[in-house]
């Protein structure tokens, strides 16, 4: 459907695109790979293409399916598409276009209702924990629920989830695979009984629906013709499986991905999908995406050096980002004592900055983990500087939202159309308190005014792209945006993760927590890993128009010895952040007393063949996976013998007294004394306590079951 607010041609969509966005757009018809860097125009060379191509009569509206990520931006597509004058195309994420199809086509292919999706993971997680014998906290709870969603985004089933996270060196949290995996069939077993399915289900459902009913399939193939695909490089296995039965083997197909961006992996996403596009598809067309309209020349050099090696060589598939902008400050890095003072000083910087009379909403601090928010949100508050926190609380989710947005219901049907759309909605909203000047007040007051501000606004845009749109369009467009949760701007400095500023950007940004431990996240381990998260700082790199600041703080409390160092990552732009930006190897500590230099660290290598170990389970057995193991198997399984009569007899999973990976290492070591024991990986001071005498004696040959028997029978201190 094409609205009255259109361009008059097919033409006129593509006279303000470059020459790339206007090969994307005006070709809509065919496979298409698009490889678009960081504000290099994407979203509206896709819109853009959409537009013309139902301008263009090569689609109908009502037959593409656009699929962005994540929900946000379906809902910003959605008004892109309006603003250009098409309405009616299916703007949705995978999972909300396959919910729609998996309740139409449950009756059909099931019968009955479709059943109830859960809220949350770890309500049934914590029961089938406590099914098994484990006691796990809040934190292991939210881990392990990652972990199942991993594994069902990767297709995989309690059967053939151990050998595969084995594969790919994933670590179960705080079990063995083989417990996990027993874990993942009883957390399925949970949800069975209550007859409930979770986030994943809903696409493994209509993936079995599709699969297995041709009708069906059909039917949802003759009504979706077009596919554009956007963050290509963050689909997953299951969700690959849903687009092809989706598309049938056509070929009109557009996706859209940066592999630079690619920061999802560990939760199962891959760019592999999207570097392989043209193999799948041949014939594809490849279209790159380099021009940057969003940074300025110093900013772009900075993202541009991070993702170039050594060797000068683009590393995994990036673009060069080309500036179209001119001028800009060039990119500041600032090291502080500690935590506490790196958050004061981005707090008095961005004060500096409204003093300048930059506007709020157009200033982000970003950073790597959510812990790291909560000092930024005392020293803005103490600054009395609003603020927002992304990942926080929703927007449609406020009290005083949810209340305006009844009001707006309930008066859609008396809008006459005698007043103006924004005025109508502020008399509306005058019955809570709205006015046009803004309260002298800050806190919840100043919140709760900018909530409704940004509902008036709301009404003002839509007034502006929509002239003859009245309240119950704003209220539709209103629902709209609560579905896919898509909410207004509000005044205010955004905080955020990296991870949530992904898609966003700001005239100002605060990179900050730019130490190692922090970017690369300590956790990170592996080649793979660590480039991972150099793109994570680059995703927060880009996020800047205008204004860069990197900080660091040496040490995290005050008065606390400086051991930090700079990110590695920020080695090479020395030539652009100066010398404070290059990064020295950690060092040992030098033994006690020795007065001696200190020596670098040395990594931890493969016993048998020297490669360097580069996961914690590796670490603890002393060697890579592709090498045979070199202790002696008898003593490994007698270990094995004793550990499942001692996790029997104590009612508790047997990894809980040691994993695999610390029996492995025991049998290799051969402990003779309390002493060799302790210096094995897993084996801390209370599980010496417990089992030291017991693991011995094991280890010197004696009969498990007759070691666990006779230290049940042992009296308690």
């Amino acid at each position: 459907m094409i609205s009255s607010a259109d361009p008059q041609t097919a033409d006129d969509i593509l006279a303000a695109l470059d020459p790339e966005q206007r090969e994307v757009a005006a070709n809509p018809s065919g496979p298409m790979v698009v490889l678009a860097g960081a504000g290099t125009g994407k979203t509206r060379a896709i819109t853009h293409r959409i537009a013309y191509g139902v301008r263009s009569g090569a689609s109908q509206p009502q037959r593409v399916l656009a699929v962005p990520s994540p929900a946000r931006a379906a809902g910003e597509m959605r008004t892109r598409l309006r603003d250009l004058g098409v309405v009616g195309v299916q703007a949705r994420t995978f999972h909300a276009a396959a919910l729609r199809q998996l309740h139409y086509f449950w009756p059909q292919a099931i019968g009955g209702a479709a059943p109830e999706g859960m809220a949350h993971k770890v309500p049934a997680v914590a029961e089938a924990a406590s099914r098994m014998g484990m006691r796990l906290d809040r934190s292991e709870l939210r881990d392990v629920a990652a972990e199942i969603e991993w594994s069902k985004v990767s297709l995989l089933t309690p059967e053939t989830y151990a050998a595969a996270a084995r594969r790919d060196q994933r670590e179960a949290p705080g079990m063995d695979h083989t417990a996990m995996a027993r874990l993942i069939a009883t957390y399925e077993e949970v949800k069975g009984e209550r007859g409930v399915i979770d986030f994943e289900d809903v696409l493994l459902l209509t993936v079995g629906i599709l699969e297995e009913r041709d009708d069906i399939a059909r039917t949802v193939r003759d009504q979706y013709r077009h596919f554009v695909v956007d963050e290509y490089q963050d689909v997953n296995a299951l969700q690959q499986r849903l687009l092809d039965l989706w598309v049938g083997g056509r070929g009109d197909i557009c996706v859209v991905g940066d592999p630079a961006q690619t920061i999802y992996s560990f939760t199962g996403a891959t760019p592999q999908h999207l570097l392989r596009f043209t193999s799948t598809h041949p014939g594809a067309a490849t279209v790159r995406l380099v021009r940057n309209y969003r940074s300025t020349p110093p900013v772009l050099a900075l993202a541009n050096r991070l993702l170039t090696d050594p060797s000068g060589q683009r590393r995994g598939g990036a673009v060069e980002l080309v500036p179209q902008r001119e001028g800009g400050e060039p990119p500041r890095l600032t090291a502080l004592d500690d935590d506490p003072a790196e958050a004061a000083w981005v707090a008095d910087r961005i004060k500096e900055l409204v003093a300048q009379g930059r506007p709020l909403r157009e200033i982000a601090v970003l950073f790597r983990t959510n812990g790291q928010s909560e000092a930024f949100e005392s020293a803005l508050a103490d600054a009395d500087v609003p603020y927002l926190v992304r990942g926080g609380e929703r927007f449609f989710s406020r009290k005083e939202v949810r209340e305006a947005v009844l009001l707006l219901r309930g008066a859609a049907r008396t809008d006459d159309g005698s007043k103006p759309l924004p005025a109508f909605v502020g008399d509306v909203l005058g019955g809570m308190g709205w006015h046009e000047d803004p309260p002298s007040s800050s806190g919840a007051v100043r919140a709760r005014w900018e909530s409704l501000k940004a509902l008036v606004d709301l009404s003002a845009r839509l007034a502006s792209t929509t002239p003859d749109a009245r309240l119950p369009d704003l209220v539709r467009d209103l629902d709209e945006r609560i579905a896919a949760q898509h909410a207004p701007d509000v005044e205010g400095v955004t905080l955020a993760s990296l991870h949530a500023a992904k898609g966003l950007e700001w005239d100002v940004v605060f990179l900050v927590g730019c130490s190692d431990g922090l970017m690369p996240i300590m956790m990170a381990e592996g080649p793979e890993e660590i480039e991972e998260e150099r793109r994570l700082m680059y995703v927060g790199v880009t996020r800047a128009r205008e204004v860069l600041h990197l900080s660091w703080a040496r040490a995290r409390t005050p008065g606390a010895r400086g051991t930090r160092r700079v990110s590695r990552f920020l080695d090479q732009a020395s030539g652009i952040l100066g010398e404070g930006a290059r990064s020295t190897p950690k060092r040992a500590k030098a033994a006690r007393g020795s007065g001696g230099p200190l020596k670098a660290a040395r990594p931890k290598v493969c016993k048998v063949c020297g490669t360097e170990l580069q996961t914690a389970t590796e670490r603890a057995s002393g060697r890579c996976p592709q090498c045979p193991p070199t202790y002696d198997e008898a003593t490994f399984e007698r270990l094995r013998s004793w550990r499942l009569a001692v996790s029997r007899a104590a009612s508790v999973p047997a990894f809980v007294v040691f994993t695999d990976a610390t029996l492995e290492a025991i049998a290799e070591a051969e402990p003779a004394h309390q002493r060799d024991l302790s210096a094995i990986s897993g084996v801390g001071p209370r599980k010496l306590s417990l089992y030291a005498d017991q693991v011995l004696a094991v280890v010197g040959g004696a009969d498990p079951d007759e070691v666990a028997e006779a230290a049940v029978g042992e009296p308690e201190d």
